[in-house]
């Protein structure tokens, strides 16, 4: 099983690449929002015990998120590979990861992080904050936001390049070049489906 994580600030583009390399690949697509909204609507017992921080104004705890990323690969035992999107957000949950996935014999094989001037980022969701009911409409909330995620992922980016996982790809291209780079790196582990 081969497993990928796609790393990029808001307005990188991450969310439009996922869906390319889903569909490309045949992976399967976990992001953590996601999972966490299905869970809390299915009122499982990983759901229930989110919901008590959420409802408190409270992050979900690292184990919970990763009981329910555990669970979720379970459901999922004949995928081809996952991609991992919006996780892992510190160095303990890329720690807290590497050690669910070396349980499940397996491991991340590649991080690919999309690298964009943050003028660009800015440009982005200045464009998509017009056509869509978005809170970051502002180039103060968008700075704030961009410079937060470069805070909480650099570590995260140092603790995979350690492990020569990581490749930079140019994120500023058009949707089809950037792309074509991501297919490159990916190509090296996995052909498309």
């Amino acid at each position: 099983m081969f497993n990928l994580i796609l790393f990029g600030p808001p307005g990188s583009g991450k969310g439009t690449q996922s869906t390319n390399i889903v569909k490309s690949y045949n992976l399967q697509h976990i992001s953590t929002g996601d999972l966490l909204r299905d869970e809390v609507s299915r009122q499982t017992p990983l759901g229930v015990e989110a919901q008590k921080y959420m409802d408190q104004g409270f992050l979900v705890p690292d184990e919970v998120v990763i009981g329910m990323i555990s669970g979720k690969i379970d459901e999922n035992p004949g995928v081809r590979g996952i991609i991992f999107d919006g996780f892992p957000r510190t160095k303990a949950q890329a720690e807290a990861l590497d050690k669910l996935l070396e349980f499940k014999n397996t491991q991340i094989h590649l991080v690919l992080s999309l690298e964009v001037p943050e003028d660009e980022l800015v440009r982005r969701m200045l464009g998509r904050a017009a056509t869509s009911d978005r809170s970051d409409d502002n180039e103060e909330v968008i700075s704030k936001r961009i410079k937060e995620y470069h805070a909480k992922t650099a570590p995260v980016a140092e603790y995979y390049d350690a492990q020569g996982k990581l490749e930079r790809i140019k994120g500023d291209l058009d949707i089809q070049d950037t792309f074509k780079l991501l297919s490159r790196e990916i190509d090296k582990y996995l052909l498309p489906a």
